[in-house]
């Protein structure tokens, strides 16, 4: 992690489960060492403290299954808040 990363793309997919919420904060701060390093990170998450840490959420649904796969909204934490459509961002 002590080197250059611009050509490096990590995708995590769940990383926070079974985690401490004080283990997340120190995953969190392993995205962000990533990406002060020129790292892309990508990940795939439902832990509201990862969510609105992102730069950039593609929110999935409305639910799962049949009642989901669609994109309701993407944009920053702030965009996701405020989209009325949208699950996450009511409690992010």
């Amino acid at each position: 992690m002590g080197r250059q990363q611009d050509d490096s793309v990590f995708v995590f997919d769940e990383p926070t489960i079974g985690l401490h919420p004080k283990d997340v904060e120190t995953l969190l701060n392993v995205f962000q060492t990533l990406i002060a390093h020129g790292a892309t990170v990508i990940v795939i998450e439902h832990d509201l403290d990862v969510i609105r840490s992102a730069d950039y959420i593609v929110d999935m649904g409305p639910e799962g299954g049949e009642d989901g796969g669609r994109i309701v909204v993407c944009g920053t934490p702030e965009e996701v808040k405020n989209c009325p459509e949208s699950i996450t961002g009511r409690f992010i």
